[in-house]
């Protein structure tokens, strides 16, 4: 498994497929590495209808199914077993009509990117977080990854460097809101320097003090919740996903108001452009409701 797992370059996705995997083993009771060549359809059919007995959401059993038939089909090619016993095996479907992800109104936005008061250095970086990832559409880890370099001038215009999925990389153009936050940031800090140092650091470390790596992910999605709270914005699941929906948020936002799909696809990322148009089925603007249409 450890050959498997090095051939996948995303650490994300790595440590996601090792905890997928462990957990199928320890549901078929398999102690010994040669007992996987044992593994039949029916014990991924039954780990299936287990995922689902627990109440997974449908995107979530998928995104766990597909680590098994990456494991088996490597093990196929090296002859470590001879079939594949996930082929076949379907996968629930999913209303593919719009994305789950809450995603914010212009208003709840624009209340978030005000939610840091004070000229504090917590404040300072936290405007640069939030407008990073209000303006300019990353994913979670993307942010996290953001080297100090990483943030520079092509064509005289401020870009992300950014490593998307499967190690792709694209530019992303800094919105001028997220650069000023950004500017500041590290004016205060004082890492502008530091070109292969973390982008995104921690204001303060009660712990160890050390101010040069990279704020976690989990660090910046608790932020994010505070100022949630903060600005009082009522969004159901907001708070569970907040990161994944500025994401959402920022998808949304371009599309209403009549950004090129294709680019929004590029902007966000998206191998597929099916993906992108997710986030113009969203939701439609209330007053655009035949509710208001009706007249006695």
């Amino acid at each position: 498994m450890l050959v498997w797992l090095g051939n996948i370059d995303n650490p994300n996705t790595r440590r996601s497929y090792r905890a997928t995997v462990e957990a199928f083993v320890g549901f078929c009771g398999i102690e010994q590495p040669d007992e996987i060549r044992h593994v039949t359809r029916a014990h991924v059919i039954a780990w299936r209808s287990d995922l689902e007995a627990q109440g997974l959401a449908p995107a979530t059993i998928r995104q766990r199914l597909s680590a098994i038939p990456s494991l088996f089909k490597f093990l196929c090619n090296e002859n470590a077993v001879e079939t594949n016993p996930v082929a076949g095996v379907k996968r629930p479907s999913e209303d593919a009509s719009e994305r789950k992800t809450p995603a914010l109104s212009d208003d709840q936005a624009k209340r978030l990117l005000h939610a840091p008061k004070d000229d504090s250095q917590e404040a300072i970086r936290d405007r640069a977080i939030l407008a990073t990832y209000l303006f300019d559409a990353l994913r979670w880890s993307e942010a996290v990854a953001l080297t100090v370099g990483s943030h520079q001038e092509r064509r005289g215009v401020p870009h992300f460097k950014v490593r998307g999925k499967g190690s792709k990389i694209r530019f992303v153009p800094v919105h001028p809101a997220a650069s000023s936050a950004i500017d500041a940031d590290l004016e205060l800090l004082g890492h502008g320097e530091d070109k292969k140092g973390a982008l995104l650091r921690p204001a303060r470390n009660r712990v160890t003090g050390d101010l040069d790596k990279a704020i976690d992910g989990g660090s910046i999605n608790d932020t994010v919740k505070s100022y949630v709270e903060a600005a009082d914005l009522k969004v159901e699941g907001l708070s569970l996903h907040a990161l994944h929906a500025l994401r959402a948020t920022d998808a949304t936002n371009a599309l209403e108001h009549e950004a090129d799909i294709a680019f929004v696809q590029e902007w966000l990322g998206h191998a597929n452009i099916a993906t992108t148009r997710l986030y113009g089925r969203r939701r439609s603007p209330p007053e655009d409701s035949p509710t208001y249409k009706v007249s006695y």
